[in-house]
């Protein structure tokens, strides 16, 4: 392992520029304002469905993304130290299948709504999530980690 800061120090976690959740609910916001504003809806009621099984499905994978690393004895808030790199259940197949949940729900609204000007703000919800949360949370586990950390990197894709 690498040296990073010391467990429990106070500079001990990813010090990301906004919580996750909260992004999400400031993005929620903004696109919630942009389909009252928009008048434009997707037709038929295929999106809705759609929509419900995308956001379903997100929620299901945010579940179980959080029971692994809870399991994996690691916190689940960035604001909180890492303990282990945990490369089991959906880890195994995206390194952050709780952001893609986030913006899986995102998604799914946005089509039950069938909102094309709500599906926008997705954009700036991934670029947030991808530089100022994300690559914080790298630029950590890799210092924390080493070349455990590199070595997953190498092996699962950041998003699928």
């Amino acid at each position: 392992m690498s040296a990073g800061p010391p467990p429990g120090h106070e500079h001990d976690r990813p010090r990301v520029a906004i919580f996750p959740p909260l992004l999400f609910a400031i993005c929620l916001g903004f696109g919630v304002a942009a389909h009252r504003l928009c008048p434009d809806r997707f037709e038929g009621a295929w999106t809705r469905w759609l929509g419900g099984i995308v956001a379903l499905a997100a929620i299901a994978l945010g579940v179980w993304g959080e029971r692994t690393m809870s399991a994996a004895g690691t916190a689940v808030r960035p604001d909180k130290p890492s303990t282990t790199v945990v490369t089991g259940g959906p880890f195994a197949f995206s390194r952050n299948p709780l952001y893609l949940a986030i913006i899986g729900v995102f998604v799914g609204l946005g089509l039950a709504l069938a909102s094309p000007a709500f599906l926008v703000v997705v954009v700036p919800l991934v670029a947030v999530l991808r530089y100022g949360v994300i690559s914080r949370e790298e630029r950590y586990l890799e210092a924390k980690f080493g070349s455990v950390y590199r070595d997953y990197r190498d092996r699962v894709r950041r998003w699928v």
